[in-house]
């Protein structure tokens, strides 16, 4: 036995370093290629014109040390070893920053909080950290105590978001048609040599480089769906061809590029990237390049997906159809609907502007100001996260925000030569997010307000003729505590409810990922003999939530596993309890109950099964023989801990009703603007909220559950 746990250890080790080298591989072909392809354009872009032609290289030469103290202060210094350290567990970006500010201090816009998800493992702050100094503590308390702090922070992390949004459809572009920029030269070349190049032939080039740049860009936006693993693994190679050591690699081609600009004053279109490759490899490397290009796009890309997916997870951006690429890897996803809307203005930018210079300002300005964005938020982790000395927040504000200030004052200058796209994208979606947010805001309030006491829940009885029947009602819910409105209006209008009641809220935490062992958050409703209960599921925002049949399975399951060893409903004390959710008791998934229940389902033979007893180990509760019933229900319970005849009649009847099947009860919401609301709200509320609710997807439960088994409750909110 000890060999072949040493084997299978040994085993689990290669595989886990296969992993991370694999993974490391993908990295070199979709992190670093955007950054590998900045030579092409760069150059171009800076000088709006040849470059003067006298005998001085002065601009030449001030263009080449910018560029490498650049390289140099961002990229290496900020990125690689200080801002790279801030990772929300192996995730970044604006909205992960946001986050991990979010979990160190309450400025949590998400409304369904709960003091329960402090004690998730990944919410918990870093012990290793210093203690808190006095400024921490102090900036920690003004933002939780003022709103339009906490709000602006909100609106800042959003910015940030939304020119993420605009890179993805500017830097495909640029990096496209910088790369196939050199068909012009490389085939006026070939027609030089062939004596058969005039006036129209240049014409015919010089437009040859649009349609080629837009069946590249079509093909890449095409292949998304296939997932980002198999782009980056298949085109790494050629970014490795063009950037063995990213840095070095970087500074030593714009070395070279302005080594010949500095000897070369009098070509005709010197400025470009091709012109200073030897004419003999000229072709290869325009195919390397745009390869290389390709795999830069792809960085983009994927990183608009991901911070759409944080924003849709933190109830920021309206639902959209979320495709998981990979089974073995967490991140890797394709959004059909934002894919396409990339692809279509990214085209209409190339085929708008023609003109590398005039796209490159567009892009610079978007990716300038998510540098700033980080630089603020970074600032705030040092103290908050950190626990660092303000000084040295100040010192990085100062001395990176500097730099990047400059560059974003000089993007500015640009605006009408390109700069005003980034603005118009960003406007556009931060228009959309604001809405959507403010109006799930206002509707969760109008939930919390007008939520049922469970008092009134205990009340309904025999007198008012309420009945109860046979399954499982599933009543979805955005409340973490409290009976929603929909299932008072849904009894008022129908005085019948399921024997067992489950009010399911499905919600997202600020953590990248929530382990399965603490998904599941179940509590009594009530005393136990009324068999309701409230589960409330916990999702990271990079975690897959799919509503089928195994989360139903799931589900159940875990109400069982808390009924053998969770609370047994209401007490004398429990009823003083100042919190619902001081109740609930964490619940892991089926997978983590090793020891636990399991939940099994078999074809009915027809026999009048009992009660059984298996091994020495496992015993089983079956449900009641029924009348021609499709499936058999069993749960197979551990001998150990011995449970009580009570719960044993509770699991009885949770399996009785899981047989006859689960009803879901939904809630279908028309929102309006209450009387005597400003104009502008009615606008927000009426059109923007109303619009972007009627064409986003619907919530996941919606679209998965069987409509023989849906019941849909329409309610007018009037917030």
């Amino acid at each position: 036995m000890d060999l072949e746990s040493g084997v299978y250890q040994n085993q689990v080790k290669k595989e886990s370093w296969r992993t991370i080298l694999t993974l490391a591989y993908q990295s070199l072909g979709v992190v670093y290629g955007d950054l590998s392809t900045s030579p092409l354009y760069v150059y171009k872009s800076t000088f709006a014109e040849d470059i003067d032609h006298s005998d001085t290289n002065e601009e030449i030469y001030g263009v080449l040390s910018l560029i490498f103290w650049t390289l140099t202060l961002v990229p290496l210094l900020k990125y690689v070893f200080i801002v790279l350290r801030a990772d929300d567990n192996g995730e970044g970006g604006t909205f992960a920053l946001y986050s991990l500010l979010c979990r160190h201090a309450k400025v949590n816009s998400l409304p369904s909080f709960q003091l329960a998800d402090e004690d998730l493992s990944a919410y918990k702050k870093d012990i290793a950290s210093p203690a808190p100094t006095s400024f921490s503590a102090g900036l920690k308390s003004t933002l939780e105590r003022y709103r339009v702090l906490q709000r602006f922070l909100l609106v800042l992390a959003l910015l940030g978001a939304c020119m993420v949004i605009g890179d993805g459809i500017l830097s495909p572009a640029i990096s496209v048609f910088s790369a196939v920029s050199g068909l012009e030269l490389a085939m006026a070349k070939e027609h030089h040599k062939c004596k058969i190049f005039n006036f129209m032939d240049s014409i015919v080039l010089k437009d040859v480089e649009v349609p080629v740049a837009c069946i590249i860009l079509i093909a890449l936006f095409a292949l998304q769906h296939y997932g980002t693993h198999r782009v980056g693994f298949l085109f790494a190679p050629v970014v490795i061809a063009f950037t063995s050591v990213v840095y070095p690699s970087l500074i030593l081609a714009y070395m070279g590029q302005a080594a010949y600009l500095s000897q070369h004053h009098d070509i005709e279109n010197h400025v470009g990237f091709y012109v200073s490759v030897p004419e003999k490899v000229r072709w290869p490397v325009l195919v390397i390049a745009i390869l290389a290009a390709v795999v830069g796009s792809q960085a983009i890309i994927t990183g608009t997906f991901s911070i759409i997916k944080q924003c849709s997870a933190l109830g920021c951006f309206p639902r959209v159809k979320i495709v998981h690429t990979s089974s073995k890897f967490h991140g890797q996803i394709y959004i059909p609907e934002i894919n396409w809307s990339l692809m279509i203005l990214c085209l209409a930018v190339t085929i708008g502007f023609r003109d590398t210079r005039r796209i490159s300002n567009a892009s610079g300005l978007a990716v300038i100001t998510v540098m700033l964005v980080t630089t603020c938020l970074m600032s705030l982790v040092i103290v908050l996260c950190w626990h660092q000395s303000v000084l040295l927040a100040i010192l990085f504000v100062l001395f990176f925000g500097t730099i990047e200030a400059l560059y974003f004052s000089a993007s500015l200058i640009k605006f009408l030569e390109g700069a005003w796209v980034p603005i118009a994208i960003s406007f556009f979606f931060m228009i959309a997010m604001s809405i959507w947010h403010y109006g799930t805001l206002k509707t969760y309030e109008f939930d919390v307000q007008n939520k049922v006491s469970v008092d009134w829940l205990l009340g309904l009885g025999p007198s008012l003729g309420i009945v109860r029947v046979r399954g499982i009602g599933l009543i979805h819910t955005e409340l973490v505590s409290g009976i929603p409105a929909i299932f008072s209006h849904f009894v008022t209008n129908l005085p019948a409810f399921h024997q067992v009641l489950v009010f399911l809220c499905v919600k997202y935490v600020p953590v990248p990922h929530v382990r399965h062992e603490e998904r599941f958050l179940v509590g009594h409703i009530g005393p136990r003999e009324f068999r309701m209960y409230r589960c409330i599921v916990r999702y990271g925002y990079r975690d897959a939530h799919k509503d089928d049949l195994q989360f139903e399975n799931d589900l159940v399951c875990s109400v069982a596993e808390f009924i053998r060893t969770g609370k047994t409903g209401l007490t004398d004390e429990d009823k003083d309890a100042p919190k619902e959710s001081d109740k609930m008791v964490v619940v892991g998934t089926p997978s983590t109950h090793v020891n636990g229940i399991r939940f099994c389902e078999e074809n009915d033979v027809g026999g009048a099964d009992q009660e059984t007893v298996g091994t020495s180990e496992l015993r089983e509760i079956r449900s009641p023989p029924a009348m021609k019933a499709r499936k058999r229900v069993r749960f197979v319970i551990p001998e150990s801990p011995v449970i009580d005849r009570g719960a044993r009649d509770e699991l009885r009847d949770l399996m009785e009703a899981r047989e006859a099947g689960i009803a879901y009860i939904l809630g279908h919401s028309y929102v309006r603007a209450k009387q005597g609301s400003g104009l502008v709200k009615k606008m927000v509320i009426n059109l923007g909220y109303d619009f972007l609710r009627r064409n986003c997807r619907a919530p996941p439960y919606a679209l998965s559950v069987p409509h023989a088994s849906t019941l849909e409750v329409g309610m007018v909110y009037h917030i």
